[in-house]
């Protein structure tokens, strides 16, 4: 217990101020595998702080462009929050908070990779965005999100976040007389309020890269995203006859 101590103690040092409340902090982190491992109530895993860290989010990211972007119309502005307020976002804002090494999982959801998996760490980080909002209120709440979420907030005010990724994908390797990706949906687990669906991307019949998204579109972007990265860090190579 000592070790997730220190994880708690990282974290508030990260968000820069210490929960009054700090069982908020350690329910945020607790995934649900953990909670019926250990035969916990359901109320003690990190569900219902997700729910409310997902409306406190929208709220944040809607006011927050409401107010940079007085002249965008609301289809842009919608377009615009659906940028941040997604999957693969959340993924980078708990990935730079570490958030994966601070959750308490099963047995089995550790030994799957879960504190890599995309819609757990989007879902912890929601979580730990409610937690907040409980244990300081909304100004600290807001301060954490477009903390953050600032490295995909200024993607969004140079307007590259605004065409999505598999947008973004075929445009490359249209430039390169390359032929398209294709998507297809190759998991899907949860319950029927709460799934969660795989994507996988393939050029010339080959697999190269898998998503996850609480929605098959969301998925594919996920996947196309994971694309473009291999993509820019390994070369235009990889797509080449193994």
């Amino acid at each position: 217990m000592a070790g997730h101590d220190g994880d708690l103690a990282r974290l508030e040092r990260a968000l820069g101020f210490s929960f009054q409340n700090r069982d908020l902090l350690i329910r945020a982190l607790t995934h649900g595998s953990f909670a019926a491992e250990r035969q916990l109530p359901p109320v003690r895993n990190n569900q219902r702080l997700e729910f409310l860290g997902d409306a406190v989010l929208e709220l944040v990211i809607s006011e927050y462009l409401f107010r940079e972007y007085p002249d965008r119309e609301e289809g842009d502005l919608t377009r615009m929050r659906a940028a941040v307020v997604c999957e693969p976002s959340l993924v980078r804002a708990a990935r730079a908070l570490d958030l994966g090494s601070a959750l308490r999982l099963g047995r089995g959801e550790e030994k799957g990779g879960g504190r890599e998996r995309p819609s757990i760490l989007a879902d912890a980080f929601e979580a730990l965005l409610g937690a907040v909002y409980l244990d300081r209120g909304l100004d600290a709440a807001r301060r954490v999100a477009l903390t953050w979420l600032a490295p995909v907030l200024a993607e969004v005010a140079a307007g590259g976040a605004e065409r999505d990724y598999k947008t973004r994908l075929q445009e490359a390797l249209q430039a390169r007389g390359l032929e398209p990706v294709e998507y297809a949906i190759v998991g899907e687990e949860g319950p029927d309020h709460a799934k969660t669906f795989t994507a996988a991307t393939t050029w010339r019949g080959r697999p190269l890269t898998r998503g996850t998204g609480r929605s098959k579109k969301e998925a594919e972007q996920e996947a196309a995203r994971a694309l473009l990265e291999l993509l820019e860090d390994e070369g235009y190579g990889v797509l080449e006859p193994a």
